[in-house]
């Protein structure tokens, strides 16, 4: 990347005015905090750790689903989308933990699930009925029990499920099944076109959902599975066919960000689509962009799905050293240059469904992802628990409400303190949602809060870092100075006007040389965080050297 030119120049996406140097905080609520002894976290939890969640630095927290449900799947399977799950609270222990947030400046997001719902909710009850009903089309059936499902579909129908003579679709776990948005090339009776009533009484009533929470004290939501709405029987090789269902999905989210900008101004839309193209156009302001090849480049080792390295086995944030950050590097600016002047992208590095970062990590080497996560465009996620190092428990812990291994070993209850069951809950240990780390040295709340070189502390100066600096806004100039294949180290700068971020980072363990050319001026850089390295320059060209697992965020300016 000789000559690299930094201009410090950005454009602000449109959005809430908080957005822009945000850090959010996800807490699965089942295992974040129990209040009431029953093995199983809730909303009161939550409440009581609050001051905890503020005392990170972070500007608000998204919380995955907490509405009725006979979790299936860990409460994505919703019953009823007006109600707290009574194993929760109730809806007026949501309204307190809205209120509580607010009080220490905390943003809120709810997780909404609206491409399926349960079997056990009452509108899909209604549309397995023989007769039909105002639910009969709010949800995809076949005409009939016998029929041939389109190749398209093969493993998506489930049949003989009810007395309605009919299969219908899952979007997800068979007893997940689809809401009708209709079909961008309807070729069969039972497929609607996006435009029919029903679906647009569909439409209408999710509408009513958000609403619900939004005049609750919600700040916004998270969709989950946000591109898997309008269906189409064949888009492979077919342009037409796939835009029309990526503009019918798309007309929905922007309908809800119409309703936002209006009504809910500093409301905020976070999507689950992980196709920034789509999902920030005119529809969220930020999209989760994690499930797409070069991601798998990213992070972890021996893990799931983006967590093996993509590059045979490899990723980049090994001590091995033999991961790939130039093909990362090539998907992820495909999306950020189309996408940078209408939202925002994030990396989560670690979620529910992901395997937790301290797979064998090390203090320094989780410490070092953390630089990335909060140094990079956008707005970061931190999932509960990784501020702490919790590890990534072994694949044999039971199977929970659709926790399918690895999943189990990512969702255990946080570790507050080296009490009883980690400090999460008084029952009996058997009685959890799922056990805690069974190590005599786990890592916990308490604990770190005391050693100034935890790793809480050290994510604490991080956030802290972001707030900071101009130049690592979420619209901050991104710019990567030294990025080849196959090797190390990664280099990027983040500016604003003259101001300049310089970031370093080499997760292997050797040393690593690089040797860019830009317009940087390094002979006053300040370090921020991490380590002191030896960097060479004459004129605009600099030569580094980085140690095994080293790394360096500097301030400096345009030359």
């Amino acid at each position: 990347m000789a000559g690299t030119k930094i201009t410090g120049k950005y454009t602000i996406p449109p959005g809430p005015d908080w957005m822009h140097d945000a850090v959010f905080y996800q807490i699965y609520p089942q295992t974040f905090y129990d209040s009431d002894g029953d093995g199983i976290g809730d909303l009161q939890g939550i409440i009581e750790k609050l001051d905890y969640v503020k005392s990170l630095g972070v500007d608000g927290i998204w919380i995955n689903p907490f509405f009725a449900s006979p979790f299936n799947d860990a409460g994505y399977d919703i019953s009823d989308y007006y109600q707290v799950a009574p194993r929760y609270g109730t809806n007026e222990d949501a309204r307190r933990l809205f209120a509580e947030a607010h009080k220490r400046g905390l943003k809120v997001l709810f997780d909404f699930v609206g491409s399926y719902t349960s079997i056990e909710h009452s509108w899909f009850k209604e549309s397995c009925k023989q007769e039909k009903n105002p639910y009969s089309n709010w949800y995809i059936w076949t005409n009939s029990t016998w029929e041939a499902v389109p190749d398209a579909f093969k493993d998506k129908f489930i049949q003989g499920y009810a007395r309605r003579d009919g299969q219908f679709m899952r979007n997800f776990y068979w007893s997940q099944p689809a809401l009708n948005f209709g079909f961008a090339n309807p070729r069969r009776s039972w497929q609607l076109p996006m435009d029919h009533p029903d679906v647009l009484a569909l439409r209408e009533e999710l509408k009513r959902v958000v609403r619900f929470w939004m005049n609750m004290g919600a700040d916004g939501f998270r969709a989950d599975m946000a591109g898997a709405l309008v269906k189409s029987e064949n888009t492979e090789g077919n342009d037409q066919f796939y835009r029309t269902k990526e503009e019918g999905t798309k007309s929905f989210w922007r309908e809800i960000r119409q309703i936002f900008d209006r009504d809910y101004p500093q409301g905020f839309m976070v999507s689950e689509w992980s196709y920034p193209q789509s999902a920030l156009d005119g529809c969220f302001h930020v999209d989760f962009h994690h499930w797409f090849d070069g991601y798998n480049d990213l992070l972890q080792k021996e893990s799931w799905r983006i967590l093996n390295g993509h590059s045979e086995g490899h990723s980049f944030f090994d001590e091995a050293g033999k991961g790939n950050i130039a093909n990362f590097l090539q998907k992820y600016l495909d999306q950020y240059n189309m996408t940078r002047e209408k939202g925002y992208i994030s990396l989560p590095l670690g979620n529910h469904d992901l395997a937790r970062l301290n797979n064998r990590r090390t203090v320094d080497e989780l410490e070092m992802i953390f630089a990335f996560l909060i140094t990079m465009p956008g707005v970061p996620f931190i999932y509960y628990g990784n501020e702490i190092g919790m590890r990534q428990l072994s694949s044999d812990l039971p199977q929970v409400e659709g926790a399918y291994k690895p999943r189990a070993g990512g969702r255990t209850p946080m570790q507050w303190s080296n009490e009883k069951n980690a400090g999460f809950s008084a029952a009996p240990p058997e009685q959890l949602y799922l056990p805690v780390d069974a190590a005599g040295d786990f890592p916990n709340v308490a604990q770190q809060e005391q050693d100034p070189r935890s790793l809480l502390n050290r994510v604490k100066k991080l956030i802290q870092l972001k707030k900071q600096e101009k130049a690592l806004a979420a619209y901050a100039e991104f710019v990567p100075l030294f990025a080849e294949e196959n090797t190390y180290p990664f280099i990027y700068a983040r500016a604003v006007g003259e101001e300049v971020i310089l970031v370093i980072l080499n997760p292997a363990g050797r040393e690593a040389q690089a040797v860019f050319t830009c317009n940087l001026d390094l002979t006053e850089k300040k370090l921020l965080a991490g380590q002191e390295l030896r960097i060479d320059g004459q004129g605009d060209a600099f030569t580094v050297s980085v140690p095994a697992q080293g790394y360096a965020v500097y301030k400096c300016r345009l030359a």
